[in-house]
């Protein structure tokens, strides 16, 4: 499958758009039920405390708050940058 223009640049914006969003946001705080479920995947989670393996398994549920790093937010916006020039230097589709 190949892509054409309009689809590398509506790539290019997300990736841009995301990136954008991690560098504005310092914390995102988990629901109950993405926690839990990160506890039931991820058992480096659910081990790094007892309190937490007990928290994990009753319905009273502390949020895991998670830090993005500095870098992923920069990166991605780098990445979209790129898709979004790439996708204008392509020729036109039907054209």
């Amino acid at each position: 499958m190949d892509l054409n223009r309009n689809q590398y640049f509506l790539a290019g914006l997300v990736v841009c758009l995301l990136g954008i969003q991690l560098r504005l946001v310092d914390t995102f705080v988990l629901n109950e039920r993405a926690t839990q479920f990160l506890a039931r995947r991820i058992p480096q989670i659910a081990s790094t405390s007892e309190k937490a393996t007990l928290l994990a398994s009753s319905p009273l549920v502390t949020r895991q708050r998670v830090h993005p790093p500095n870098w992923l937010g920069w990166s991605l916006v780098s990445v979209g940058s790129v898709l979004i020039l790439y996708s204008l230097a392509l020729k036109k589709p039907g054209g």
